[in-house]
């Protein structure tokens, strides 16, 4: 799986937390994509992985060097913003990107203008993808996500990559400061 297509795959499940909850979790949703991520994580053969009852995810690249090496932790969270819906999120891929605003196709009202967002210019020839304007993208925190994910697989099937333990983390509610 690219990390284009994990990234968009993980962005279409709401993961939207909620402030005036005292569950925990706050959103039992956040839970969906925690189950998938270590479903992934355990077929690819990563070790240790665990699913805590509040949403916790946990799995391990093992070392590769035959020393003892430091343990890195990759840290992220899954839940996304409660100030915008994260239901039925439609993400829109702009490839090779010409440099003009972007008009969200949800809600054309919404654009992206360079005048406004002048890093914009910065990525043309790129790929830029944001919601279709109706919905946040989720962004935040699933690119960290995908990245980590993606990087695992890497790691787990590229051996020859020398590296000490690699443990991934993710968590439920950082939007909402639990």
């Amino acid at each position: 799986m690219t990390l284009l297509d994990r990234f968009l795959s993980y962005v279409r499940i709401d993961t939207q937390a909620d402030e005036h909850s005292n569950a925990s979790p706050s959103t039992a949703k956040q839970l969906n994509l925690c189950r998938l991520l270590a479903s992934e994580c355990e077929a690819m053969g990563l070790a240790d992985v665990s699913l805590s009852e509040h949403g916790v995810v946990m799995a391990t690249v093992p070392a590769t060097v035959p020393h003892d090496a430091p343990t890195i932790a990759l840290v992220a969270h899954v839940d996304t913003s409660p100030e915008t819906s994260g239901t039925n999120v439609k993400p829109v891929v702009h490839a090779n990107y010409d440099g003009s605003d972007l008009v969200l196709p949800g809600d054309p009202s919404k654009v992206l203008r360079v005048a406004d967002n002048l890093e914009l210019t910065q990525l043309i020839g790129g790929t830029i993808i944001t919601s279709n304007g109706t919905t946040l993208l989720g962004a935040d925190d699933k690119s960290g996500v995908a990245v980590f994910m993606a990087a695992a697989e890497r790691l787990i099937t590229k051996r020859e990559v020398p590296h000490g333990p690699i443990r991934l983390v993710f968590t439920c509610d950082k939007e909402v400061g639990y």
